[in-house]
């Protein structure tokens, strides 16, 4: 081998800069776990220590930690060096965000009635739930297909005073449409960047958003958030902060307590002219008042019939009334009803009732009527916002001071002024709302100073600080796709994850010097050198390392160890045959090197594909595998070889065998084409079997192709999946229950709402989760504990993932194309380095071989597996991987197969066939068994999640080394003429040997 220095060089300075790299890991985590005993110690409450372990993390964040010679770095730096871990290994939220963009739209088109306009907008929705079309092209499409003479430049739709300098009632649609997809654009990357500043603000370590392409998409990876719900409402809040007047109780009780009344009557059966009456309105809201205070002290007659709207108790100053928080809905609707709002007097038609901003632990809420006006607009918004803070108000408590620019400050000192001189009362209302309605009592607020006082914890005070800094989303934000992973659950991800991977080592360290003595250690030294890059790499690139990375990182230690059984193979053959160990060594590698290199990049291939149609976690484990093949190449090409020729130069014996395995494989001769027949008759059988499933019994598919929700829960003891999904029947209409890993643990999946994406929608399919678990839980949880998982056996909630069912289709047909776009590649690439269209054929029909019988083999047996088998992305990583691997073995033979006609130029074609599997069927072998040995341990003590995933992979090593041996190659050679094959491959061999001496 040529360059030994350069490549000892290399080899030297790679493995420092992976140690360098990965040093910054390690201090990190003495640092973390050093902030998370300080905080611990400090509080007892599990929130508050989080938050003082975050506080502590950030006072530190620019002083020196960690110094490596003349080197300094701050906590900060070392932070941003060290290994990213995915959501599934520190817990915390992975979510993808739906920015509306029909909100966009309306709010660009001034919220216009045009009914063309309006029935476009419902339309698209329609359109976009059976295409792959953003909701932009949805909206164009449907409003062409029902303009007529309408046209976007309308002054009812785009023409109007928001759009009057970029749209002009002369601009035709497509003119109208470019200015419109800008706009579009520019709101949804406005969204971007205060959801961007609203995380930074947030305290987690390395968090991570990016937008996915056009379709007004954003992923927000959070790892180590622990308190999941604060993160959802952080992102999904609008932050719409308006300032309005509001009517005293006496000023609108009148025309609640004539609804009331109205109901009552119709409730009664009995016809009463609500508009008639002997009384005047004064004195009749006072005689409903006295009566409906009667009947509440008393108790006994406030039943439906006389109170429907079910009035809790009677309000005074800017509070109307309190009712039970269940019956808002109710009430508003009754209250907005337009039959009723005609009992209004003139001046005031365009009353807004809102709520109060609900209590902790209180079922109970206050209602408000906000002075509206004719345009819906607020006499001051969060737009003049500055600055705001956490503060304290004069009680001590949690609040948010604020600070307005000029324009802001002269309109609040005139809302002020009025206030204080018609003793009134001022609603601060976020999001609809109302957070507060002071009374100015010592004349008008100069300077521009507000403050925002509730039912505030701290978190709750210092996040909507941060977000009215950040600034409100230009459109509502819909958690369309969600990932909860619960810290406890992360941390035995890692301990499962790390018990299988050295496992696993452990058995492949032991069996290479077992099957190929000293050459064995010599492998096994660059399989953790080879492990040592990998981690320093992804270290470095700043790359995120999952479970399913992992699972990665597990099967590049099957690679690793195929090149070396390809190149000790190849120096056994060559010592076989006479030659000297110095000249075999350096026969064998240069005789490897072809199939290394082939089978390396049809895996690689696949795997680059996999990394483009995957996302989170499926990415992560595409990411390993491409760094695990690149790294493999170089350890086993030039590390094993540097390490053999050494100990060569030292005059060293290697036999690269032992007395066990010297004679193994050596004399075989199995005519595999005679058997082809019998195996075309074999596989025949299992793929109709598979058919036959997959059309009658079908796949378990997961909420990733059809939407929906999905938890798992821990229980005390072992629970009755059928007990558990009557239970959940009854609350949530229909679930699934499954076991997954031990008996005590369940994976619950409901479609209850699937099409409502709101953090309300999300609440209460949560509550309503704990309402039918309830029975089936410790006495005395509650709705917190289990949210967030109780005792040290974390009991309850461990995780959980929504899908909505638009996201859900594009994942689906996103897979569909990875696997049809990988047969492709991979034909393509075989027929380029083959010459032959033959041995694509064989090898894209052995892939589709082994793809349709591992489909079929989950359809068969999903409904009896003591694990989750649903199809997902994870399942479509799996398959890909099947791809791979099974061209990797193929891909070998048909390596062989080419230098042996070159070689052996008399023989018949089906005799170089022959002796060409034979020849490859030790390392065939050999590769299967070790990869197999890794996949059972990572299935046996890996995480749960993991083993449908795993499980396929199982199959499709067992399923590929047969098609590879009893399918690809025997397709091949009954496709092709024998002297046509032969001679074509010939002529490759000669032309590829006169372009190497060239």
């Amino acid at each position: 081998m040529q360059n030994k220095g350069l490549i000892k060089l290399f080899a030297l300075l790679f493995g420092l800069v992976s140690i360098y790299q990965l040093s910054f890991t390690f201090k990190n985590n003495q640092i973390e776990s050093q902030a998370a005993e300080f905080a611990s110690a400090k509080y007892s409450d599990i929130d508050r220590a989080n938050a003082e372990q975050i506080r502590y993390l950030d006072s530190i964040g620019n002083e020196e930690a960690y110094n490596i010679g003349v080197a300094k770095f701050t906590y900060n730096e070392v932070k941003d060096n060290s290994m990213n871990l995915g959501l599934d290994l520190k817990g915390g939220i992975n979510v993808i965000l739906q920015i509306s963009v029909r909100d966009i739209l309306k709010g660009l088109a001034n919220n216009s009635k045009d009914p063309i306009f309006n029935r476009a907008l419902a339309d698209a929705e329609t359109i976009q739930l059976n295409s792959q079309d953003t909701y932009l092209e949805a909206f164009f499409k449907a409003f062409d297909a029902i303009k007529g003479d309408t046209k976007l430049a309308s002054p009812d739709i785009f023409a109007n005073r928001t759009l009057s300098e970029e749209v002009t009632i002369d601009m035709s649609d497509a003119q109208v449409k470019s200015v419109i997809e800008a706009k579009v654009d520019e709101s949804i990357l406005a969204a971007f960047e205060v959801l961007r500043k609203r995380i930074d603000k947030f305290g987690v370590t390395q968090p991570n958003i990016q937008r996915l392409g056009n379709s007004g998409r954003i992923l927000v990876e959070l790892p180590g958030a622990k308190d999941v719900e604060r993160v959802k409402n952080l992102l999904q809040s609008t932050a719409q902060l308006e300032f309005w007047d509001v009517y005293k109780a006496e000023e609108i009780l009148g025309y609640v307590l004539q609804v009331n009344q109205a109901l009552a009557e119709e409730n009664a059966s009995k016809k009463v002219d609500t508009t008639a009456t002997t009384e005047s309105p004064q004195d009749e809201a006072q005689s409903a008042i006295d009566a409906l205070t009667g009947q509440i002290e008393a108790d006994t007659s406030n039943t439906d019939d006389v109170n429907p709207l079910k009035i809790v108790g009677l309000g005074g100053g800017p509070i109307i009334a309190t009712f039970e928080a269940k019956d808002q809905d109710m009430i508003l609707e009754h209250l907005n009803n337009p039959r009723f709002r005609s009992l209004l007097p003139a001046e005031q038609r365009y009353v807004k009732f809102a709520w109060e901003k609900q209590e902790r632990n209180s079922e109970l809420v206050n209602l408000y009527a906000i002075r509206g006006n004719r345009e819906n607009v607020p006499q001051l918004s969060g737009a003049v916002i500055t600055d705001a803070r956490q503060s304290y108000n004069q009680r001590n408590q949690p609040s948010v001071s604020m600070q307005m620019n000029a324009k802001g400050a002269r309109i609040w000192e005139e809302m002020t002024r009025m206030a204080y001189e018609t003793q009134g009362f001022i609603a601060i209302v976020l999001d609809g709302i109302v957070y507060s309605a002071p009374s100015v009592t010592s004349g008008p607020i100069t300077g521009g100073n507000s403050e925002i006082s509730g039912s505030f914890t701290v978190n709750e005070a210092i996040d909507l600080a941060n977000v009215l800094r950040a600034g409100k989303l230009p459109a509502k934000a819909d958690i369309v796709q969600a990932d909860e992973v619960g810290p406890s659950l992360g941390q035995e991800a890692i301990d499962s994850g790390t018990k299988s991977f050295l496992i696993a080592l452990a058995f492949v360290l032991v069996w290479m010097v077992f099957y190929y003595g000293k050459a064995g250690v010599f492998a096994d030294i660059a399989l953790l050198f080879n492990i040592l890059l990998i981690f320093g790499v992804l270290s470095g690139l700043g790359a995120v390392l999952t479970l399913p990375g992992i699972a990665g990182i597990v099967l590049t230690i099957g690679i690793s160890v195929d090149a070396n059984v390809l190149i000790f193979e190849r120096i056994r053959e060559e010592i076989a045959k006479g030659k000297a160990i110095k000249e075999a060594v350096k026969d064998g590698f240069s005789n490897a090197l072809s199939s290394i290199l082939d089978a390396n990049i049809t895996t690689g291939l696949t795997a680059i594909i996999l990394f483009v149609f995957g996302t989170g976690p499926i990415k992560g484990f595409a990411t390993t595998l491409l760094i695990g093949i690149i790294t493999s190449l170089f350890t086993a090409i030039y590390i094993t070889r540097l390490l053999v020729d050494w100990m060569v130069e030292k005059g060293v014996s290697l036999d690269f065998s032992t007395s066990i395995t010297k004679n193994l494989f050596k004399n075989v001769n199995i005519n595999f084409l005679r058997k082809r027949k019998i195996s075309y008759v074999v596989s025949a059988a299992l793929i109709l079997i598979s058919l036959g499933s997959l059309f009658t019994t079908g796949l378990d598919q997961g909420i990733d192709f059809v939407g929906g929700r999905t938890y798992q829960v821990r229980f005390a003891q072992e629970v009755s999946t059928e007990e558990v999904k009557s239970s959940l029947n009854n609350v949530l209409g229909s679930a699934e229950v499954k076991t997954i890993g031990a008996a005590n643990q369940l994976k619950i999946s409901t479609k209850f709402k699937v099409d409502e994406n709101s953090a309300e929608a999300d609440e209460e399919v949560q509550a309503l989760l704990f309402e039918g678990l309830k029975a089936f839980l410790p006495d005395g949880i509650t709705y917190k504990d289990f949210k967030e998982g109780s005792g040290e056996a974390m009991i309850g909630k461990m995780s959980s993932s929504k899908v909505s069912p638009t996201i859900a289709e594009d994942i689906k047909a996103a897979s569909v194309w990875a696997v049809l776009g990988s047969l492709v590649v991979v034909f393509l690439y075989i027929l380029v380095r083959f010459k032959r269209w033959q041995f694509s054929l064989g090898a894209v029909a052995a892939v589709f071989h082994d793809v349709l019988i591992v489909l079929g083999i989950f359809s068969l047996v999903w409904k009896y597996m003591p694990f989750s088998m649903e199809i997902d992305q994870a399942f479509i990583a799996a398959i890909l991987t099947v791809i791979g691997y099974s061209l990797n073995d193929t891909v070998v033979v048909f390596d062989r197969i080419r230098e042996y006609v070159n070689e052996h130029t008399g023989w018949e074609f089906n005799k170089t066939i022959n002796a060409s599997l034979n020849a490859t069927i030790s390392r065939t072998l050999n590769t299967s068994l070790t990869t197999l040995v890794v996949l059972l341990a990572m299935f046996i003590f890996g995480a749960d999640s993991l083993r449908g995933l795993l499980f396929a992979l199982i199959v499709g090593v067992v399923v590929g080394t047969y098609s590879s041996l009893f399918i690809a190659t025997p397709i091949m050679y009954d496709t092709a003429k024998s002297g046509d094959a032969a001679e074509s491959l010939k002529r490759k061999v000669e032309e590829e040997a006169e372009t190497q001496e060239a």
